[in-house]
C-alpha cells in the first residue's frame, strides 16, 4: 500500500488514548513510507493526524469541500491540498486517491464515511482493505450492532467479513497488507425460492 485514507474526528475525544492512537499510526505511516489521504482538516484528531505526519517528514494528502475552507478548518501546512465543491466529491475522491482505508474514533462523519465505503465494497465497486483501529473499545457497540445486523438478516457474514479491526496498530496494518477480496457475491437476492 502506498497510501492509505485514514477516516477520522474532527475532535480529539475526552480520553488522552484517541490523540495518543492518531499520532501513532501517523508515525506508523511514516515509517512505512505510506502516504496519508485525509479529509484535510486542521481541528481534532485529523489534525493530529496530520501534524504528527508532517513533523516527522510524511506525505499528507488533503481533500476538503471549499465551504469548509471558508469556515477556517482547512489545514495550511499539508503536503498538497485538492479543494473540491462538495462532501461527495470528497469521498470519490479520498477513495481514488487511496490504497486502503483506516477508521479511527470519531463522530458522524467519520460513520458516515465507513459505511459508505464498506457498502461500495460490498456492491464490488473497489476491493481495498478497510480496518478500524478500535482504540479503548470504541467501536465495541458498533461491532455489536453488525452482529444483531447479521442474525436479523439484514447483513450477510461475508459483508460482515470486509471489515477488519483490531486494538493493535501492527496487527491491523498486518491484516490489511494481507487481504484478499473474496470473489464479488450476488449479496441481494430475489426471494428464497
Amino acid at each position: 500500500m502506498k497510501s492509505i485514507l485514514v477516516y477520522c474526528g474532527a475532535n480529539e475525544g475526552k480520553n488522552p488514548a484517541y490523540r495518543e492512537a492518531a499520532q501513532a499510526l501517523g508515525n506508523q505511516l511514516v515509517n512505512k513510507n505510506i502516504k496519508l489521504v485525509f479529509g484535510g482538516g486542521s481541528v481534532g484528531l485529523m489534525g493530529v493526524l496530520a501534524d504528527t505526519m508532517l513533523a516527522a517528514g510524511g506525505h499528507v494528502i488533503g481533500i476538503i469541500p471549499d465551504f469548509l475552507i471558508k469556515m477556517e478548518v482547512g489545514h495550511k501546512g499539508l503536503t498538497e491540498l485538492h479543494t473540491v465543491e462538495s462532501m461527495h466529491e470528497r469521498k470519490a475522491l479520498m477513495e481514488k486517491m487511496s490504497d486502503g482505508i483506516i477508521a479511527i474514533p470519531g463522530g458522524f462523519g467519520t460513520i458516515d464515511e465507513l459505511f459508505e465505503i464498506l457498502t461500495w465494497a460490498q456492491l464490488g465497486l473497489h476491493e481495498k482493505p478497510i480496518g478500524i483501529l478500535n482504540v479503548n473499545g470504541f467501536y465495541d457497540f458498533l461491532l455489536k450492532q453488525l452482529e444483531v445486523m447479521i442474525q436479523e438478516g439484514f447483513l450477510k457474514q461475508e459483508s460482515r467479513d470486509l471489515l477488519l479491526v483490531s486494538d493493535n496498530l501492527e496487527d491491523l496494518f498486518y491484516q490489511m497488507e494481507h487481504f484478499k477480496p473474496s470473489p464479488h457475491k450476488k449479496w441481494l437476492k430475489r426471494g428464497d425460492t
